[in-house]
């Protein structure tokens, strides 16, 4: 093993801490640390972790105690939890997993070398108390640098000093660097949530609504195309919202279309949507500009008013489907998707079959459900009307087996279409990839036949010969999108 510092990222959670990860990963490459993927290889292993739900959290302890075990056996003598669980919980996680060396919050991701540093030589680093972020701007790692659109991280000397492979600091972002090379990458648009849902603790410990400006999320998507990147996802809590807080809450339309340019960009999908803030323009633009794929994440949560009004969200089954015939309309074969919580406090089963009836009509290609359980800090964990465990298990149970009887169906409709598939994997004769109505990790694959010679990162125009659940099986008929951007892959 060399002798330089090495440390192991391992990310858990959504796409946002994906980037959060390879923006930590950039810091520490920056400052002479040694990236290794495996844990066991690490001085330090870094547990990003995510703490929105209660599964996740367990998830998150389960990948500390994990890398705990590693030390005393090998060449790990470090654990730390960053994150969004680190963030909620500061001290009490420490108290809780005396395991953990060192768990530190968003605001030290600024110094995230130093604080590693002085861990793995046997110093202490006091575990922040959590505050109410939303009153806390800005939000690291969502640095706003109002001057230079290019600009040194202290102690790192200047961007074209850094080591290869890293995209430098540029306006509000942090360096960045990618963690494997996988074709699809996140870029954010923003960090934290200006609404208030009831069940939600995330405005709490992410932060207020921050917007980054569109020329550094082009920079940052050309840097991610000669990086070899071939679809872009935009990310952040609300991506609806973008733009409101620079001045032009129209400014997502515009700034589709101009990372829709980037050379070597085939594909643009943007996530996160709040179903009460979607607008005619934005549909257009999302069905409309070439290369960004007319896919709806949609986050209607429930249907019926009574229990929106509870979760302090707006709509009805009537209005959302609504909603989804206006964007069919302009693209009948768009993708979209959404998550639902049933059991919430208050929900009568009235509510329950109005929810089941919008599942029923609604036509999603895939669909998450979760039961309510109360969340610390949040409004609806003080709400009366809370259910028994065993309402909300069979609900829970009788909305997924709805919700994988309605996903199926649609994607048996695709049988016979044609449908563009982005290769991911190719594991011998078998190659799977993901047409345009599906996400990464979240909605399902397809599965390409008649393909020759395939490579990761190709796309191809197939025609859909059958469905399984929501995975597809497509005929390939011929290769597109061949171009690539400047120096990559030469």
């Amino acid at each position: 093993m060399p002798d330089r510092r090495t440390v192991a990222l391992v990310t858990l959670g959504c796409a946002r801490n994906e980037v959060d990860s390879e923006e930590l990963a950039g810091r520490l490459e920056a400052d002479g640390w040694l990236l290794v993927d495996d844990a066991a290889e690490a001085d330090v292993a870094v547990v990003n972790t995510c703490g929105f739900v209660e599964a996740a959290k367990k998830d998150s302890v389960d990948a500390l105690l994990e890398a705990n075990d590693l030390k005393g056996h090998g060449r790990t003598q470090a654990v730390v939890a960053v994150g969004c669980m680190a963030e909620r919980y500061g001290k009490e996680l420490a108290d809780a997993l005396p395991e953990a060396d060192g768990v530190l919050g968003f605001d030290d991701y600024s110094d995230i070398s130093d604080r590693l540093q002085t861990i793995l030589s046997g110093g202490h680093h006091a575990p922040h108390l959590p505050r109410d972020r939303r009153k806390l701007l800005p939000l690291s790692p969502v640095e706003r640098q109002a001057a230079a659109t290019e600009v040194a991280l202290p102690g790192h000397g200047a961007p074209e000093d850094l080591p290869d492979g890293l995209a430098p600091a540029s306006g509000p972002r942090t360096l960045r660097k990618r963690l494997d090379d996988n074709p699809v990458a996140s870029v954010k648009l923003a960090s934290g949530c200006d609404r208030r849902c009831s069940f939600c603790a995330i405005p709490a410990f992410r932060g207020s609504f921050i917007s980054r400006r569109p020329s550094d999320v082009l920079h940052e998507a050309q840097w991610l195309a000669g990086e070899g990147v071939r679809e872009v996802v935009l990310v952040s809590e609300n991506n609806t919202s973008y733009g409101k807080d620079l001045g032009d809450i129209r400014l997502l339309e515009t700034l589709l279309g101009e990372v829709a340019s980037v050379e070597g960009v085939e594909r643009v999908r943007v996530s996160y949507l709040q179903p009460a803030e979607m607008r005619p323009g934005l549909i257009d633009a999302m069905t409309g500009t070439a290369d960004v794929v007319p896919y709806f994440d949609l986050s209607f949560q429930h249907s019926a008013p009574a229990v929106l009004r509870r979760m302090r969200r707006f709509g009805s089954t009537e209005q959302f489907l609504e909603l989804l015939g206006s964007i069919r309309g302009k693209a009948p074969q768009a993708g979209a998707r959404s998550n639902f919580i049933v059991g919430f406090p208050g929900e009568t089963e009235a509510d329950f079959a109005e929810l089941e009836r919008f599942v029923t009509h609604a036509g999603l290609d895939a669909i998450g459900v979760f039961g309510y359980s109360d969340e610390d800090g949040t409004e609806a964990a003080g709400y009366d009307g809370k259910l028994p465990e065993d309402v909300v298990a069979d609900r829970l149970a009788r909305l997924t087996r709805l919700a994988e009887e309605m996903t199926a169906q649609r994607a048996e409709e695709r049988i016979g279409t044609e449908v563009e598939v982005l290769v991911e994997s190719v594991d011998g004769d078998v190659v799977e990839g993901r047409a345009a109505h599906q996400a990464p990790e979240t909605d399902g694959l397809t599965t390409l036949l008649g393909v020759e010679d395939p490579e990761v990162g190709q796309f191809y125009r197939a025609r859909v010969v059958a469905s399984e659940g929501v995975d597809l099986v497509a005929e390939a008929l011929e290769q597109v999108r061949v171009r690539r951007a400047p120096g990559v892959g030469e």
